[in-house]
């Protein structure tokens, strides 16, 4: 498969045969009001990297074509599937309710699994978590975190240990290290 660079990407269109060859994982991103349009595009450029199925941007989420997302992301927002949401529950419940959200090969027999990266108190570390899929995972604001809401509707919420006097870090961060350790069990 051809592989694009960043100048490649920002000049070309969208190759629609080349896109529908990408094997997608059974994994959604879901944005809870994240409010940087650099950690937007930056996610958009993280989500292609691991071919996941799509990216739910919810609530205050800036949506493409945004001049910062399609910088950051390079226009790897054109590559990858996305839909704006109303709010972080209505996607969470959309992929668990809905047929048309997640293709039948994604329901492999297995519960729709939702996580929430998040420091609380009843969160897991990472190290910790068995991933099942297919499976959503929710970042979110970056002042505020997760809402309360997606934290009720999570199967499971999961946090990166912190070793020093910092409290987090950027979203963005926090979802690859997320991803690429969920990929693995793939």
């Amino acid at each position: 498969m051809d592989r694009l660079n960043a100048g490649q990407l920002r000049t070309r269109e969208v190759d629609e045969k080349l896109r529908a060859a990408i094997k997608r994982n059974p994994i959604y991103i879901i944005l809870d009001d994240v409010l940087d349009t650099y950690n937007v595009g930056a996610i958009f450029r993280l989500a292609d990297a691991c071919a996941v199925k799509k990216i739910y941007l919810c609530g205050a989420t800036e949506t493409p074509p945004n001049p910062k997302i399609k910088k950051a992301s390079v226009n790897t927002w054109k590559w990858v599937d996305w839909e704006y949401e109303k709010t972080a529950s209505d996607a969470v419940l959309k992929l668990k309710t809905s047929t048309s959200a997640v293709a039948s090969a994604d329901r492999q027999n297995s519960k729709f699994k939702t996580i929430a990266i998040e420091q609380h108190k009843s969160s897991i570390p990472l190290k910790e978590y068995q991933p099942q899929f297919p499976l959503a995972i929710v970042v979110g604001n970056e002042s505020f975190g997760v809402s309360k809401d997606i934290l009720r509707l999570a199967d499971e919420i999961v946090e990166l240990p912190m070793f020093g006097v910092n409290k987090s870090l950027n979203v963005m961060v926090t979802l690859g290290i997320v991803l690429y350790r969920v990929i693995e069990y793939l």
